[in-house]
């Protein structure tokens, strides 16, 4: 039986590949402050810490439990909240990944897989992003991201601590707030229930490849045996406006959404889409969910 620590794990993105590992029969511990994750979150048949990252409490909980593999999921993901506190935003993004690193250095995890973002790639210079693409994050969330792959590269090369790193695009499903890259799919679901107008920051035009939570943990689960010292993008490829969004939602849910347009804020870019053919040739992984089969089934949900 493999021991896998997921930090993050009570988190909306971590709880899910919590999930799926232990209901494929791996041993799992979670770390998580619990400062954005919820404990109705955790699942009951995992070792639960609630403990920060770039606490040194964690080398105790690493030299207690000795895990085999690491899945990286803890962070801080809001763009706004970087651009308002960049201090923070390091300390979680980057320092709290040293501190994870320097823990699987000393106590000999075999590998650690890395969630990481599109938002690395700042505003693109050509559609159909693939790893090949210039860094030119417009946001300190972007930078945080990017310098912690950059640190996990470096680790590998020094001292042989191998890994995979995702980059995600826009990621959607149940347990999400409405913080963070994909929110604006929570965001108008919450509207739609409460039926208050929802804001949209830009005239509505501006695209992402949205992806669901469940092909996301897909990507993990074929990382931890698969994809070695690779940076995959995980995306879908499928393009879609924030508008176009709208009116998805409309259409599934039969109900309307009342909406308002504001500026654009700072950091967000205008388009973006994923180019994933690498991650379908080096770990095996595909998209299974279109946006409607997602959405509706979050509705159901």
């Amino acid at each position: 039986m493999r021991k896998i620590l997921v930090t993050g794990g009570a988190g909306f993105i971590g709880s899910h590949i919590v999930d799926e590992l232990i209901n494929i029969g791996d041993k799992v511990i979670i770390v998580d402050n619990l400062s954005t994750g919820n404990v109705k979150n955790i699942n009951n048949k995992a070792k639960f810490y609630e403990e920060d990252i770039i606490s040194e409490n964690i080398y105790r909980i690493f030299e207690r439990e000795k895990p085999d593999y690491v899945i990286h999921s803890a962070a801080q993901v809001s763009v706004n909240k970087s651009l308002i506190d960049p201090i923070y935003d390091l300390q979680n993004n980057v320092l709290g990944t040293v501190n994870v690193l320097e823990c699987c250095k000393k106590y000999k995890v075999k590998k650690i897989v890395h969630s990481s973002t599109a938002a690395v790639y700042g505003e693109p210079i050509y559609l159909g992003i693939d790893e090949k693409h210039y860094i030119n994050s417009t946001s300190f969330y972007g930078t945080s991201k990017y310098a912690s792959e950059e640190y996990i590269k470096t680790y590998q090369r020094l001292y042989g601590v191998d890994y995979t790193i995702l980059r995600y695009a826009n990621v959607y499903g149940d347990r999400q707030s409405s913080e963070g890259e994909g929110g604006v799919i929570s965001i108008l679901l919450d509207k739609l229930q409460s039926k208050d107008r929802t804001t949209i920051y830009g005239d509505g035009n501006q695209t992402r490849d949205f992806i669901y939570v469940k092909d996301i943990v897909k990507a993990n689960m074929l990382s931890i045996n698969k994809g070695s010292s690779a940076t995959l993008n995980i995306g879908t490829g499928v393009e879609t406006s924030i508008n176009e969004l709208i009116n998805i939602i409309k259409s599934i849910s039969r109900t309307n959404i009342e909406t308002i347009y504001a500026d654009k804020r700072q950091g967000d870019i205008l388009n973006s889409y994923f180019n994933s053919e690498l991650s379908k040739k080096i770990i095996g992984w595909e998209p299974k969910y279109t946006l409607k089969e997602g959405l509706k089934e979050m509705l159901e949900y």
